[in-house]
């Protein structure tokens, strides 16, 4: 999604600073979130993807290790811009997934809020913190651009909190699915899918987007209402963290090849 920022409103893909510290950083955050989530959900250890995650914990641990000095390393190679525009995305990010708050636990453990947290902060580091690398954050169609990831990445997030229904139950956690019920949630998440593609025709009128691009968003946004629709029937975990999480490479390449085709 970052490269794919660059793409659509800078014409160019370039392998930065910024867009290592985001990878590194992510991978980061993920393998702190694995080793942390463990100890909360013992009773499901022997289960699906937490019986290899406490297979792998060392492994897991060895590689947040490496990616926490890769980021300390790369910090120091951003512009100072750079550093505001990360503070509070940090910060957030790092409440998500580390226990520091009253009574052990993480902003995730909060009733709903992990999702909006995980659309806004995606959105952010990988739509605005690239505007801010090039100098083109003022523009009105980041902002646009910037709302409409959150839509996307809010709705393909709902799909895993209809999977880890049984999990947030336990760790007494609501969410819009606990509340609203699977097919509402569902439901939802195909509102905001059709709600994005609105702001990518809204910069297609602005010619912030080719003909190429805007097909490729709309193709790339109709495969993703499949894959959410059958969400909830499908429950091996690489339709989420393979397929579902791929929506958004998938976004990029159906972009790349369209506005080459055209």
């Amino acid at each position: 999604m970052y490269w794919q920022t660059q793409y659509v409103t800078l014409g160019f893909i370039r392998f930065d600073f910024t867009a290592l510290f985001i990878f590194f950083g992510t991978h980061f955050l993920y393998a702190i979130h694995r080793i942390v989530g463990l100890r909360k959900v013992k009773p499901f250890q022997k289960e699906g993807r937490y019986q290899v995650i406490a297979r792998f914990r060392h492994h897991i641990v060895v590689y947040a290790v490496i990616s926490a000095l890769a980021c300390s390393y790369l910090i120091f190679q951003l512009d100072w811009k750079l550093w505001k525009a990360l503070i509070i995305p940090c910060i957030f990010s790092l409440a998500y997934v580390l226990p520091f708050l009253g009574k052990k636990r993480r902003l995730r453990d909060f009733h709903f809020i992990k999702i909006f947290l995980i659309a806004i902060i995606w959105s952010w580091l990988t739509v605005m913190l690239p505007s801010y690398t090039y100098h083109v954050e003022g523009h009105f169609p980041i902002w646009i651009i910037f709302i409409e990831k959150i839509l996307f990445v809010f709705a393909i997030t709902i799909p895993f909190d209809i999977r880890d229904l049984q999990i947030d139950d336990f760790t007494k956690v609501k969410t819009l699915p606990s509340v609203m019920g699977i097919n509402r949630a569902k439901y939802l998440s195909l509102i905001l899918i059709f709600f994005a593609e609105t702001l990518a025709h809204f910069n297609h009128g602005l010619d912030v987007y080719s003909t190429g691009v805007y097909i490729g968003l709309g193709l790339s946004y109709l495969s993703t209402l499949i894959i959410i629709w059958y969400s909830d029937k499908i429950t091996h975990d690489y339709y989420f963290t393979g397929l579902l999480d791929g929506t958004m490479i998938i976004q990029f390449l159906f972009v790349y090849f369209f506005d080459w085709l055209f």
